[in-house]
């Protein structure tokens, strides 16, 4: 990534200026996928962002109950400043708040290297590393959500009808909370064509194009961002925690993946069979899974959504069309083949994933990785592939003795995370009465629910 350089920000001024935009809303997202932002007059805006704005390096290792944690080498004595810039392509003027736009920052330390804690910074180290082999990875998210309204002081599902996966109208969106969604979403340019009420009561997906893995996990990031702002305007509050209810299913965030050169997508031949290439990805996410459960389920609440028979994965293990394998080849080729991750928690941030997935699958091609064959039928209980991390203390094992992983998203980064979840599983082990509870407690929506 190119050191922080000033901008001439003359002209992005005007042109906000032209459009009724007097306020730029900067946004970044911290190592737990909370939005970091600050809102700048586009007035003061040579003068405000030439070298900015600043934030307290704190940030990074700030707990969802304010804490602020050890960072082990992301954070310096003192707690410096870390440097914002903004990515001038990803502004985006918000239909909801006339004259505001939200824009995409990048991190850099001080002296204007990239910040090795920054998570678009990680995912940009990656996608280096494709870069060097004249590949280019693309990626489109698939992200479920909760709607609640408050009663009694409790968040709730604002119904309770089953059997209403894949529907749209009334009778899934009562109060017209979703259908406003899409369409803002449309006005904000992030890629959004399409979306329904899912599988639980009052859980639904929007849908986003895929893009190249930079601005689809941009996109990613800003569709958490206004999904939350956008439902809190109407009274309600939408989720991405993972498994907000005990009663109904988890929300994921599947990661579809695929690779070109040249603008050819290089994983199927003419005849629709999977090139060395994809087979390659496959094997590296496979061989990594364990470690990249930690970062693809980054939450305690998180694996309490994985398990036999929950249409999430329970095993390492892939297959064509199979929605009860971790890695999923769908029916299309030619430009349209790829691999979808279907690990991945509502909760994940849009970054890590991606830059996790991404390292996983790099590691795999540049070894020549050869994955396992591809499973049929109904494979919770097939024991030809070894059981995921069923717990985030497992996982966080995993990652801390993957020295690949370690290496290609940087030591600083896997230090960080790793510092904070312990924190986590600590907090929660202290608070649950039985820490190895598969039910949600308390804690857990407490912790997670609003934040994520």
């Amino acid at each position: 990534m190119d050191s922080h350089r000033p901008l001439d920000l003359g002209d992005v001024r005007a042109t906000l200026q032209a459009r009724g935009i007097d306020v730029l809303r900067v946004l970044y997202s911290d190592v737990l996928g909370i939005t970091r932002s600050k809102d700048m007059l586009v007035s003061q805006m040579e003068r405000a962002l030439g070298h900015g704005p600043t934030f307290c390096q704190g940030v990074w290792v700030t707990t969802t109950g304010g804490d602020v944690l050890d960072g082990h080498g992301s954070v310096s004595d003192g707690l410096p400043d870390l440097v914002t810039q903004i990515v001038p392509s990803m502004i985006r003027d918000i239909p909801w708040e006339p004259g505001v736009a939200y824009v995409v920052a990048d991190v850099f330390e001080p002296d204007g290297s990239a910040h090795p804690t920054a998570p678009r910074s990680v995912l940009q180290r990656v996608i280096d590393g494709y870069t060097e082999l004249g590949l280019t990875p693309v990626t489109g998210p698939e992200l479920e959500y909760y709607v609640m309204e408050r009663r009694d002081g409790v968040w709730e599902r604002t119904f309770d009808h089953k059997g209403l996966v894949y529907t749209t109208g009334a009778m899934v969106d009562p109060h017209g909370y979703f259908l406003h969604t899409l369409r803002m979403c449309d006005k904000l340019d992030i890629g959004a064509f399409a979306g329904n009420h899912e599988f639980c009561p009052s859980q639904y997906e929007i849908n986003l194009w895929h893009a190249d893995a930079m601005l689809s996990a941009d996109r990613t990031f800003i569709f958490k961002t206004a999904v939350k702002d956008i439902t809190a305007r109407q009274g309600f509050l939408a989720s991405f925690m993972g498994k907000p209810f005990n009663d109904e299913g988890g929300s994921g965030f599947h990661v579809h993946f695929s690779v070109e050169r040249d603008g050819d997508n290089v994983m199927a031949d003419a005849s629709g069979e999977l090139t060395p290439t994809a087979l390659s990805m496959i094997a590296g996410i496979l061989e990594h899974a364990p470690a990249l459960s930690a970062l693809t389920n980054p939450t305690v609440n998180a694996f309490k959504r994985l398990g036999p028979d929950t249409l999430a994965p329970y095993r390492i293990n892939w297959g064509f069309d199979n929605r009860s394998t971790m890695v999923r080849i769908p029916p299309e080729r030619g430009k349209g083949t790829r691999l979808e991750l279907r690990i991945g928690d509502g909760a994940a941030n849009p970054y890590v994933i991606s830059a996790a997935v991404l390292a996983a699958a790099l590691d795999g091609i540049q070894r020549g990785l050869t994955p396992p064959d591809a499973l049929e039928g109904w494979t919770y209980e097939d024991p030809a592939a070894e059981v995921l991390p069923m717990s985030l203390a497992d996982a966080l094992a995993a990652l801390d003795a993957d020295d690949v992983l370690r290496g290609m998203l940087g030591k600083t980064f896997v230090d960080t995370f790793v510092t904070m979840k312990a924190d986590e599983i600590r907090r929660y082990s202290e608070a649950a009465a039985d820490p190895s509870t598969r039910e949600v407690t308390d804690w857990e929506v407490q912790e997670y629910l609003l934040h994520y």
